[in-house]
């Protein structure tokens, strides 16, 4: 079949590759891709903002199933635009991805079904959230409601902060705010974990921990993510029962009780406080960087479960999984995430040999003439397998130093909390 792919990261080169192994696939397409998925897909620069123009390609092109990578289409809607022409698509409708959405969707539908996460207040103005401020603790986290590309988060370490986080989030930094979100701070230890659904069944998708501070020991400025490991140190059978039981089926229980379902991906940001796990958040899509730390893992052919979930046969579905460890190492360009050079040249590449269970994919890149440059603030992405995450990271750190691209940075403590003990 023919199969098509929106995105242009590093977890859509990664959806490719793994695409690219299988033998339902004879044609693939990326909209738009980057540098690295030129090498194993047709790259097609095309609006996906402009739905029926979009349609129109899929159609004329015989592509049987389209897989929405990020959130800002399946956010506006573009999966429902789609299936009204009989399209296959892998992802959530426009309902159910209010949940990355909009923060005080998932927020309110918390309170209502009793899903542990943050205490939290929502306010309408600067003033409103300014004097709650000041009555309140910090540490303490401000969000934006919309969609931020991971970046509209704050934890705020005193009043001054938190006035400027609320200030920089009505004045648009992440388009138009009618509220902000002001939650207490859970002090605890992060953990992604993912899960498939096709509207009837879900079945777990493993588990990684994300790396968001650009800064070695998770300090400095949030980000879309700097690494990631699978799986996460925390998961066990009992903490997975409780994830379930408390936080995923009574999310989906909401989305049924709204009258939709929820097809796709699902990834709940959680905090793990003394073993019982607090929603952070929920994506609507894999995350990035942990879809590239979490795919090489995957033994079973990605386009028989995509299909399986748009088809309502995932139960039949067996997903199986390498039991290695996995780890990832994200380069950036120099000045993310704040202001960064584009177009900045990456020699070298070239060079790079990866071993067997050794992976590169890119994000920000694109070729001209035969030459890899720089277009976005997280540029490559380096993954290795191994059986303990101490080897997978001196691999990966290996790569990096053979590089040696002085347009960019990386953090060398990934995985720190497994592996620095």
């Amino acid at each position: 079949m023919i199969v098509g792919v929106i995105g242009s990261g590093g977890r859509e080169h990664a959806i490719c590759e793994l695409l690219n192994r299988s033998k339902k696939i004879k044609k693939l397409y990326c909209f738009p891709g980057n540098a690295g998925t030129a090498k194993i897909a047709i790259n097609v620069e095309i609006d996906t903002n402009d739905f029926e123009g979009f349609k129109d390609y899929v159609l004329m092109n015989k592509i049987g199933l389209v897989i929405v990578g990020p959130e800002k289409p399946l956010v506006d809607g573009l999966v429902d635009y789609l299936e009204k022409f009989k399209i296959k698509v892998f992802g959530p409708n426009k309902l159910a991805s209010k949940l990355e959405g909009s923060k005080i969707f998932t927020k309110r539908i918390c309170e209502k079904y009793n899903i542990p996460s943050a205490k939290f207040g929502v306010f309408e103005n600067i003033n409103e959230a300014n004097n709650f401020l000041k009555k309140s603790n910090h540490p303490i986290v401000i969000k934006a409601d919309n969609l931020a590309s991971g970046k509209g988060v704050y934890i705020c370490e005193n009043l001054n902060e938190s006035y400027n986080a609320v200030k920089e989030i009505f004045d648009g930094k992440f388009g138009i705010a009618n509220n902000v979100l002001i939650e207490e701070f859970l002090k605890g230890e992060e953990m992604s974990f993912f899960v498939i659904s096709d509207g009837i069944s879900i079945k777990n998708f493993d588990t990684a921990q994300d790396h968001k501070r650009v800064l070695e020991g998770d300090k400095g400025k949030n980000t879309g993510g700097m690494g990631a490991y699978s799986p996460s140190r925390l998961i066990e059978k009992q903490l997975e029962k409780k994830i379930l039981s408390k936080i995923i089926k009574p999310t989906l229980k909401a989305l049924k009780d709204l009258g939709t379902e929820y097809k796709g991906f699902l990834y709940a940001g959680l905090m793990i406080i003394d073993n019982e796990p607090y929603l952070i958040e929920y994506n609507v899509r894999m995350g990035d960087p942990e879809c590239q730390t979490i795919l090489p893992k995957l033994k079973t052919d990605i386009c028989e479960i995509f299909l399986a979930c748009c088809n309502k046969k995932l139960k039949e579905t067996e997903i199986k999984w390498s039991d290695k460890k996995s780890l990832c190492v994200v380069l950036c360009s120099k000045g993310y995430p704040e202001n960064y050079r584009k177009k900045v040249e990456i020699e070298n590449l070239s060079k790079i040999e990866l071993n067997y269970e050794d992976y590169l994919f890119h994000a920000g890149t694109f070729e001209k003439e035969g030459k890899i440059f720089s277009i976005g603030g997280r540029v490559l992405n380096f993954v290795s397998l191994s059986n303990e995450f101490i080897n997978a990271r001196e691999n990966v750190n290996k790569y990096l130093n053979k590089l040696n691209w002085t347009g960019g940075f990386y953090r060398k403590d990934i995985g720190y909390k497994v592996i620095d003990k």
